[in-house]
Parts: structure tokens; C-alpha cells; sequence
């Protein structure tokens, strides 16, 4: 029976068929056709957000949490536009995502029409791939493909610009039904016998050997085959900031996190080892520190399944293109069980001194601190929460003290360190994860208010989500920069910020504030037992730094500790009540 269907039925039925049931977006006149047409499609739930960027991190949150494609919709000019943002996150952290923006007709596109942008040139950068569709014919199996883009291989975002005369056009409908194939796209999934030969070899002989973990250990799957490898050979692990989860955390291989404000004992580590295992990352810089001096002692093994990350940056001994999760189901074979007492002996060593400089173990005043909050989190919820951060000192500060040994349970932004992700990166991740397990967002102040609008979806979608404002009356990093690197001329960087206890209590949020340690659990527990949102300000210290820190042009071992000795910090200086004249 041949169907008939609108092109903008034709968007909602492919949704339907890929298996999308959410979507976040912003309606508009370029797009108002589809929007039209939503209503034939229930099983379908859109969430209105307030901020197109916000549509786009939401669509992150969610992918990351559940590994499907997250979908934004939005109309043309300045909706699309407003998606860049997220796109870049995206692109950056191989997030798969399939963005759907309004354009204008066909017949007016280069005139400078109402709201027209140059959709497809301005995203091109920012995106896996990018559609214009000029023939409504052409609409389903552009969805389709799109899909398979976002997902295959190196996942990541894939814009489709669908003009409004598109949308309005009828057509004879079928959804393709055969995988999409595209040219030049077969990429090998193994390694040959001869690389596997060649890693086994130097793995099996290696005195100093450390896995370097990231993201492609989460996306691939490989958790379990990463284990395997490390409990076999006593391989230590450390992970970088989104291979986080992909390690368990509570292992006794586990270094912690590498790199620029990572653990002393995993960057020691790197710098001393004779054999470094890099799998699913690609030495990014905050991760090497000054490559000139990057593990000089060390051969190299590199798997990823994007070529074009192998030698990049760090020249491979061992590079393997290919599935992560299928070249370490053929190296764990062959992994041969090793005693390697004298090195993790030395690692050992090089813990305990990081503990013996932790502000945790070191501070017993009366001021709270930001390290404190989040591990005082960790303890109270067991490590069991998903935890969604925004960008600063408290995302660094999450990395090493909420500790999380399940995969996709720690949701942040790492390449383009986007301010503003955390409130909708976890309203999105509130649809994909299970309704009993607790998400907790770790924001500061500085970046909760680029996004803050979004306060009003979670209330709208009563999303049960807690979010954590880090409130210390800076920004925070660049503060520290400006403390370190720029003789403490803290220019532009005090911010005030509202009455986040009113603001919450405006958009019908919970609301609490939290200014010393012993209130913290208190809160915490009435944050829980609250259905839907609830916003919690803690007021720390202004002047903590986040230990240790490479700077840059440094070598990664040559890392600024903090002291030994007991640290004294002077009340915030901007308390509560002295904030209002920030106002």
C-alpha cells in the first residue's frame, strides 16, 4: 500500500523508527511545520528548553548517560546558531547527536531571508557531518544515514538543515530498511597478528607499565577487558578526565586521574614507566603537559578507532587502528601474569605522600571548602549517584573526590571544557537514567548562571535532580591562574552572583544554602527526600586552589603540591550578607 506522508511527518516517523522517545528543542517559524506534526507522534516526548544551547547539552547529557543518540531540534538563524555551543562539546567528546534545524524555503535561501543562516557552513567545523536537504525524496534516507554518522565508528554530532517548504512537501514515504553503507567507511575492527604479536611482547616484558584510560574504553564497552588485562599482568590504571568510570575507582590498580590537575602518584608514574598502554585517548595536552618531556623512558602502545589520533601527538610504537573493545579481547590472552612488586611498591610511595598533602587531611578549620562538599557527596551517597559537573575548579575537585566505579555514571565536558553544561547535560540524563539512581550536578557559580534559565525545564519536567553550586565568589580557575601566573591581579574575575535560595524558590525549586561543614549532611538529606528538583548553594572558601597543577610549558611530574603543613583560609569575604552589595 503506498503511503503518503508530509516532510514533516517524515522527520517524526524516522525519530520513531530509530528509536528516539525524547527529543529537547525550541520551536520557531522555520520549523513550525514539524512541531505541527509532533502531535502525531506521542509515544515521542519533547522537552521544551529555554536556551537552545540548553537543547543541545541536554541531548548530550542524555546520550552519554545511555549510549543512544540524543536529538535537538530547533528553527533556523539564531536557534541554530545557538546549537554551536553544544555541537563543539559534542564534537570534541565524541558524543553522538542528531540536530534538526529549520531553515528557510528553498527558494529564498541566499537572499538574506528572515532568520536565514548559512546553517550547513557555520556547523561544518563543529560537526561528523552535516545535511542541507533540498528534495523532500531525499528527507527519510538523510535521517537515516544521519544515524549511522552519529553513531558509527568515532561517534559524534551530525546536523540536518531542512528548509520550511521542505517540511510542507508530500511525498511517497518508506522508510529504508538496508544498513547504511557509505564509501571508504569499512574500518578495521582487529588487530593484525603482527601487532598483537609486537604488544604482547613488549607488555609481557615491561618492568614499569602503565594503562592510560579514556573515553573509548566507555564507548567501546571495553570495561571488562580492560580489567581483565590489569588484574592479569598488575598493570596499573589511571584514566583521563572522561575515561573516568571505565576503571573502578575502588580497585587497588587505580591511579586516579592523569594529567594537568590529575594525581601525583599517576603522573609520576607516566613520567617514570617503561611501557605506556594509551587505550580509546589522544594525548590531549591537558593530559601530557609539555610533550617534549612526556614519558621520555617509555615505548608506546596506541589503540584507537580513529586513525587520524594515532602519531598525533605522541609517536606510537604500537599504533592500532581499530575497535578497543575487540584488540583487547585479542591481547588478554596472551597477557602473561606478572609480579611487578617493586613498581607498584614505588607508586605506593608516591600515594602516600598525596595523602599525606590532602586538604582533607591537612585543614581543620572552620571555613567550608569545596573538597570537602564533594567528598562529604561521595560518603553520602555511597558513590552511587551519576554525577554531572560544569567546568572549574569544582569539576577538577569531582575528579578526586567523588570516586565512581560504574561506567557512564560521570558526565562532564572535556575537550571543550564548555561552561554551562551541567544543569541541562543533567536534565537530559535524567531521561535515561533509571528513576532510582540519584543524579547529582557539581556547578560553580560562574557557570550555573550561563545556563541557570534552565532551572525552569527541570521544574517543568519535575526532574529529580540535585544540583550543587559550588559558590565561592569567583571564577574560580582563572582565578587561580590570575593567583599563580599573574601576580594576583584577579581582573574580572570576582562575581557576584543572585540569592540562589529566592532564585530556586522563584522557579519552584527547592531550596537550601550550606555554610559550614556540619550542615552539609543535614542538607543533603533534605535535598533527597524532596521529589522533583532541589537546589543546594554551599559558600566556601574564595582561595583554594586545586592541587596539584602542571603548568604550562611543564613537565607532567613537575607539579605544584600543595604544603604538608596545616592550612589556616580567612572567612569568605564575601558572605552572605556583604554579597548583596556586589547587587
Amino acid at each position: 500500500m503506498t503511503m503518503y506522508k508530509k516532510g514533516s511527518e517524515i522527520i517524526w516517523e524516522c525519530l520513531a523508527r530509530e528509536g528516539v522517545e525524547v527529543v529537547f528543542g525550541y520551536p520557531g517559524g522555520a520549523i513550525l511545520p514539524a512541531y505541527d506534526a509532533l502531535n502525531l507522534y506521542p509515544q515521542i516526548h519533547h522537552v521544551l528548553v529555554r536556551h537552545e544551547q540548553g537543547a543541545a547539552h541536554m541531548a548530550d547529557g542524555y546520550a552519554r548517560s545511555t549510549g543512544k543518540v540524543g536529538v535537538a531540534i530547533a528553527t533556523s538563524g539564531p536557534g541554530a546558531t545557538n546549537l554551536v555551543t553544544g555541537l563543539i562539546t559534542a564534537m570534541m567528546d565524541s558524543v553522538p547527536l542528531v540536530c534538526i534545524t529549520g531553515q528557510v524555503a528553498s527558494t529564498v535561501i541566499g537572499t538574506t531571508a528572515f532568520q536565514e543562516a548559512d546553517v550547513v557552513g557555520i556547523t561544518k567545523p563543529v560537526t561528523k557531518r552535516n545535511y542541507l536537504v533540498t528534495d523532500v525524496k531525499d528527507l527519510a534516507y538523510t535521517i537515516k544515514e544521519a544515524f549511522h554518522v552519529a553513531r558509527s565508528g568515532r561517534p559524534g554530532p551530525v546536523v540536518i538543515d531542512t528548509p520550511k517548504d521542505i517540511q510542507a512537501a508530500e511525498t511517497e514515504f518508506f522508510y529504508p530498511e538496508t544498513p547504511v553503507v557509505l564509501p571508504g567507511e569499512q574500518l578495521p575492527l582487529k588487530a593484525t597478528a603482527d601487532q598483537v604479536a609486537q604488544a604482547l611482547e613488549l607488555i609481557n616484558t615491561a618492568q614499569r607499565p602503565v594503562i592510560l584510560a579514556g573515553h573509548g574504553v566507555l564507548l567501546s564497552g571495553a570495561m571488562e577487558e580492560l580489567l581483565d588485562i590489569a588484574n592479569t599482568g598488575a598493570i596499573p590504571v589511571t584514566t583521563t578526565l572522561l575515561g573516568i568510570g571505565g576503571f573502578p575507582a575502588s580497585h587497588p590498580l587505580w591511579l586516579g586521574m592523569m594529567g594537568m590537575h590529575g594525581e601525583a602518584g599517576a603522573n609520576h608514574a607516566i613520567q617514570e614507566a617503561d611501557l605506556l598502554l594509551a587505550f580509546g585517548m589522544r594525548f590531549d595536552d591537558r593530559v601530557t603537559g609539555t610533550l617534549e618531556t612526556y614519558s621520555p623512558h617509555s615505548k608506546k602502545i596506541h589503540i584507537d578507532i580513529d586513525a587520524a589520533e594515532l602519531n598525533k601527538n605522541v609517536p606510537a610504537d604500537v599504533g592500532i587502528h581499530g575497535d578497543l573493545k575487540t584488540v583487547l579481547s585479542q591481547l588478554r590472552g596472551g597477557v602473561a601474569k606478572v609480579k611487578r612488586d617493586v613498581w607498584l611498591a614505588q607508586i605506593s610511595r608516591w600515594q602516600a605522600d598525596s595523602r599525606q598533602r590532602d586538604v582533607l587531611n591537612t585543614y581543620n578549620g572552620d571555613v567550608l571548602l569545596a573538597a570537602q562538599v564533594i567528598h562529604d557527596i561521595w560518603m553520602f551517597t555511597q558513590g552511587q549517584a551519576v554525577v554531572v559537573t560544569d567546568v572549574g575548579q569544582h569539576q577538577m575537585l569531582a575528579c578526586q573526590y567523588y570516586h565512581l566505579d560504574e561506567p557512564n555514571t560521570f558526565l562532564s565536558s572535556g575537550g571543550a571544557g564548555t561552561m554551562g553544561f551541567g544543569l541541562p547535560a543533567a536534565i537530559g540524563a535524567r531521561f535515561g537514567v533509571p528513576d532510582d539512581r540519584e543524579i547529582w550536578v557539581i556547578a560553580g557559580d560562574g557557570s550555573i548562571q550561563m545556563t541557570i534559565t534552565e532551572l525552569a525545564t527541570a521544574v517543568q519536567e519535575n526532574s529529580n535532580i540535585n544540583i550543587c553550586v559550588i559558590n565561592n565568589g569567583y571564577l574560580g580557575m582563572v582565578r587561580q591562574w590570575q593567583e599563580t601566573f599573574y601576580e594576583e591581579r584577579y581582573t574580572a574575575t570576582p562575581i557576584a552572583g543572585p540569592d540562589y535560595v529566592k532564585l530556586a524558590e522563584a522557579y519552584g525549586l527547592a531550596g537550601h544554602r550550606v555554610m559550614y561543614r556540619d550542615e552539609v549532611l543535614p542538607v543533603l538529606e533534605r535535598a533527597r527526600t524532596r521529589k522533583g528538583p532541589a537546589l543546594i548553594e554551599f559558600v566556601v572558601e574564595q582561595h583554594d586552589m586545586v592541587y596539584p597543577m602542571v603548568s604550562p610549558g611543564a613537565a607532567l611530574n613537575e607539579m605544584v603540591r600543595r604544603p604538608y603543613e596545616s592550612m589556616a583560609f580567612q572567612p569568605f569575604a564575601m558572605s552572605i550578607e556583604n554579597s548583596q552589595a556586589l547587587r
